[in-house]
């Protein structure tokens, strides 16, 4: 099976005061994701749009509360209203991510990390095979945004990437500004980070905005926060993705203090432009 069938071009985080503008006139985006737990009811003007939507877009699905890297087992009435969604949807892509966000039953508002370590990597693998198997197709994992590294971990981040993908057959979703906020807030290099990435597992590419502090010490922080703009660089940062992987799906997201559909859709227009560079590179 194809890792995603979503098409080599700028796609936008679906908000419903887009709707209208969205059909009128959606250039350039070609694509629209949606959070999963946003569209897994029995019906209601929500789905309803998105019906509508499906008829003219192709829609990736982005699960944001699976819990992928817990320690428990996935929770099956999750997995059941996720292949309720993805049968009669039949997305183009579906994606989750590497973190974790339940503990002893209770659901935590929130993508935390992981060690990266054998135990871990069975523990996740297991995971991703249950909800392949489950929603009857091929999943993306998402790189993290980091704020904390682990003593025990034994592997870098991008080795343990590549090891779940070859395990499990899922495709990654590489988030390009979690690069540069965890190699900001770890010390690391961002383009080493690149360098490293198993290009040939890449089905979707994400660019967000993240905000700017510091930590006790002073030194630089970064939040991933998708509340603004595409820092400058991380756009940098893309064009040498680009380099290595070539044209991609690009997915703009923008999920908190949400602009209006000319701002974001500029933001897509800027993906398309970095796009056609990587594009007109590749037949040069």
């Amino acid at each position: 099976m194809s890792i995603t069938k979503l098409p080599h071009g700028p796609g936008v985080g679906y908000k419903p005061q887009h709707y209208a503008a969205i059909l009128d006139d959606a250039a350039p985006v070609r694509w629209l994701e949606i959070h999963a737990e946003n569209y897994t009811g029995a019906g209601g003007r929500p789905i309803a749009q998105l019906r509508h939507l499906a008829e003219r877009f192709p829609i990736s699905v982005h699960g944001v509360g699976l819990s992928i890297g817990g320690e428990g087992p996935l929770d099956p009435d999750h997995l059941a209203r996720l292949k309720d969604l993805c049968d009669w949807l039949n997305p183009a892509s579906f994606s989750e991510h590497l973190a974790w966000s339940t503990h002893d039953g209770a659901f935590l508002n929130d993508l935390l990390p992981l060690p990266y370590n054998a135990a871990t990597l069975t523990r996740v693998a297991d995971h991703i095979d249950a909800l392949q198997d489950a929603i009857g197709r091929p999943m993306l994992l998402e790189n993290p945004s980091s704020y904390l590294a682990f003593t025990d971990s034994t592997m870098s981040e991008t080795e343990f990437l590549a090891e779940v993908s070859r395990r499990t057959g899922c495709g990654l979703l590489l988030d390009v500004n979690n690069v540069f906020v965890s190699a900001t807030n770890l010390g690391l290099d961002a383009r080493q980070y690149v360098a490293d990435f198993p290009m040939d597992r890449v089905g979707e590419l994400h660019l967000g905005g993240h905000d700017e502090d510091e930590d006790d010490h002073g030194a630089p922080l970064l939040i991933d926060s998708h509340g603004r703009e595409v820092a400058d660089p991380v756009w940098t940062l893309l064009d040498d993705v680009l380099a290595r992987l070539g044209p991609a799906p690009l997915l703009i997201e923008w999920d908190t203090d949400v602009p209006d559909w000319p701002t974001l859709a500029a933001e897509a227009r800027r993906g398309e432009t970095a796009l056609t560079r990587a594009a007109n590179r590749v037949a040069a």
